[in-house]
């Protein structure tokens, strides 16, 4: 088997040295990075407070998964708990739809300056939009429908 891209748990990769000084410099000790012991996929996991009036439960736990690709493909994001869904953003199996990978590297995942921080934030946001869509029936910013493509600025 090919070595993965973050290295091995001896040969830690520069990239992934990289992703663990910028998640704890801006998360601090919020998220933990899981290393599995099998084949499974490196991710994060932690706990944030949404900030909203009324809100039930306002701790949410978020996975941030590592793709086998990664950096070529992003990380993938998924709410664990309290379980949440938007049958318009986000995917059947629960995994946060953040950005359409069709506005290109300057609006969405780019590689070389991306990290699991840029998807972590993009999932915090996710959150907050949701219960936005979930009051007003609005989702907050630019959509993009088939037959209506978004305006650029």
């Amino acid at each position: 088997m090919s070595e993965n891209w973050w290295g091995t748990r001896r040969r830690v990769s520069a990239r992934l040295r990289l992703e663990v000084e910028a998640m704890r410099a801006v998360f601090k000790d919020t998220f933990r990075l899981i290393v599995p012991e099998d084949d499974e996929l490196l991710y994060w996991r932690g706990v944030v407070d949404i900030n909203l009036a009324r809100l039930r439960q306002p701790k949410h736990t978020l996975k941030i998964l590592y793709p086998r690709d990664y950096p070529s493909r992003p990380a993938e994001a998924y709410v664990l708990s309290p379980p949440i869904y938007s049958e318009k953003h986000q995917y059947e199996d629960g995994q946060l739809c953040l950005f359409n990978p069709k506005d290109g590297e300057n609006y969405g995942w780019n590689p070389s300056r991306s990290t699991a921080v840029t998807v972590t934030a993009w999932a915090v946001q996710w959150v907050y939009a949701y219960y936005t869509w979930r009051v007003t029936n609005e989702w907050p910013g630019i959509e993009e429908s088939a037959s209506n493509p978004p305006e650029r600025r």
